[in-house]
C-alpha cells in the first residue's frame, strides 16, 4: 500500500506504503501511523467477519443508487475531477459508472474504455515476475540482493523477501530532495534504475532487515534488476510475455518512456515544483519504473484482481504455484489497524490487491476471496483531500462502507502527512 504509489510529494504524505500503495516524491514518512479519517468520510470499525462468512450486498437498484450518491459525495468533497468505479460479485448485477470529467480543456467525459497510469499497482506484476522467478527454481525468495545486484547497502543480508514485503531498511529514493527537485524541474526527464537507487544508497540503512515495515519503492527497483538479470529480459518483456499474455490483459502495458495510449484520461497534481496544479498526462514514468510505471484500464484491472489474489490465470493455468502463492499472501503487520503486507500485495480489512498513486492518477484494485467480489477505482487526480489523505481510499471506504459493512477499506493518512 503507500501512502502514494508513485509520487514524489514534499513535505506531504508521500509514502509508498499501504494506503496508497504508490510512489511518493520526497518528504514523507513512509510506514508511519496513521492519522484519523476525517468525519465526513469516517467509517465504522467493525470486526472483519471470518473469511468465507462475509456478506456483500446484493447488487440491486438500491444499493447502486447508494453507490452513485456515494462516489459523487467523495468527487465533491475531495474535488476529483472524473472516476471510474467498478463493482462485479459473481451472480448479481455488475456495477460499471463514470463520472465527471477526464479532461477539463476538452470537456471529454470520464468514460470506463480511459486508460490509465496505475502507479504502485506495478508492484504486483514486479513481484509476480519474482515468484515465478522462484517457481522455477532461478532465485530463492530468502537469497540476499547482493547476491545478484552490486553495490546494495547491507545486500549481503537483504532478502528478496525483505524488498518484496517492505521491510529491507533501505531508504526510499523517491523521497529523497533530490530527487523530488529533479523530477518537478523535468517531469519529462527519463530516470535510469541506477539513477533511483543512487538516491536511496547516499541515505544510511534505516534499520536491520525484516525489524519492521517501511514503504520503499527502492525495494521494487532492485527486484526489477533482478528479473531483468535472471530471465534475460527487459523487466516489461518479461512481464507482457509471461502475465499480461497469459492473462489475457492486452490494454495494459509497461512503458519504455511516457508514451500513453489514448483514449486516456488527462491527471491533474499539485506535486509540481510551484506547487500549482499541472497537466500530467505527458510526464515519464520511468521514475517510477518496476515500482509504478504501468498503465492499464478497467477491464484489464477486473480480471488482474482475482488473478493476483489466487495466483491463477483465468484460463485455469497456474501462474504461482499453491505454495509460493501461500508465501506472497502471509501479509504481517505494517503498523496500520486491519491493514498487513506481503509479497508484494495487501490485506485490508479482507480485500487484498494494491493500490496506486502516480502524479494525476490514482487506482485501487481489490479482491474480497469470501465472495470473489473485485473493486477497481480509477480516477485522474492525486490531490490528496486536506493535505494528507489519498482520494482513492476515501472511495474505496465509501463503497466497502456499502458493499460489505463487515469489511470496509479503510486505509488512513499516515501523521507525518501533516507535517
Amino acid at each position: 500500500m503507500s501512502h502514494s504509489s508513485a509520487q514524489p510529494r514534499r513535505g506531504a504524505a508521500t509514502v509508498l506504503a499501504l494506503g496508497i500503495l504508490s510512489v511518493p516524491l520526497a518528504g514523507g514518512t513512509a510506514g508511519a501511523l496513521p492519522a484519523a479519517v476525517p468525519a465526513a468520510f469516517a467509517a465504522p470499525s467493525p470486526t472483519p467477519s471470518p473469511s468465507g462468512t462475509a456478506a456483500v450486498r446484493d447488487m440491486t437498484p438500491a444499493v447502486a443508487r447508494r453507490l452513485d450518491a456515494a462516489v459523487q459525495h467523495v468527487m465533491r468533497e475531495a474535488d476529483v475531477p472524473g472516476v471510474t468505479v467498478g463493482v462485479w460479485t459473481p451472480g448479481q448485477a455488475d456495477y460499471v459508472r463514470s463520472f465527471g470529467t477526464a479532461n477539463k480543456a476538452t470537456g471529454q467525459r470520464m468514460s470506463s474504455d480511459l486508460y490509465t497510469r496505475i502507479g504502485s499497482e506495478t508492484k504486483m506484476f514486479t513481484v509476480t515476475a519474482v515468484l515465478q522467478l522462484v517457481d522455477q527454481g532461478k532465485v530463492g525468495l530468502d537469497d540476499p540482493i547482493g547476491k545478484y545486484v552490486d553495490g546494495v547497502p547491507n545486500g549481503d543480508r537483504i532478502t528478496l523477501r525483505d524488498l518484496a514485503g517492505m521491510r529491507s531498511g533501505l531508504f526510499n529514493y523517491s523521497e529523497d530532495d533530490g530527487f523530488f527537485k529533479a523530477l518537478t524541474t523535468d517531469p519529462r526527464r527519463h530516470f535510469t534504475p541506477q539513477e533511483l537507487l543512487a538516491y536511496s544508497f547516499k541515505h544510511p540503512v534505516m534499520f536491520q532487515p525484516g525489524r519492521k515495515f517501511y514503504y520503499s519503492n527502492t525495494n521494487l527497483i532492485l527486484l526489477g534488476l533482478l528479473v531483468e538479470k535472471e530471465s534475460g529480459q527487459r523487466l516489461g518483456d518479461y512481464i507482457g510475455q509471461h502475465i499480461l499474455a497469459p492473462a489475457g490483459m492486452r490494454h495494459t502495458l509497461f512503458p519504455t518512456g511516457n508514451e500513453f495510449p489514448t483514449p486516456r484520461a488527462q491527471g491533474y497534481t499539485d506535486q509540481t515544483a510551484t506547487g500549482k496544479v499541472e497537466e500530467t498526462a505527458g510526464w515519464d514514468p520511468s521514475w517510477a519504473w518496476a515500482a509504478g510505471a504501468m498503465i492499464s484500464d478497467l477491464d484489464d484491472l477486473h480480471s488482474w484482481a482475482r488473478t493476483a489474489a489466487t495466483g491463477v490465470f483465468p484460463d485455469g493455468r497456474t501462474m504461482v504455484s499453491p505454495a509460493v502463492q501461500r508465501q506472497r499472501l502471509a501479509t504481517p503487520p505494517t503498523g496500520i489497524a486491519g491493514a498487513g503486507y506481503g509479497l508484494g500485495i495487501f490485506d485490508v480489512q479482507g480485500w487484498i490487491g494494491h493500490n496506486g498513486s502516480l502524479p494525476g492518477y490514482e487506482a485501487l484494485t481489490v479482491y474480497l476471496p469470501s465472495t470473489r467480489t473485485t473493486v477497481v477505482v480509477l480516477l485522474n487526480t492525486d490531490i490528496s483531500y486536506r493535505g494528507n489523505i489519498e482520494p482513492s481510499t476515501l472511495f474505496g471506504q465509501a463503497i466497502t462502507r456499502i458493499i460489505s459493512p463487515a469489511h470496509v477499506f479503510d486505509l488512513p493518512a499516515p501523521a507525518a502527512a501533516t507535517r
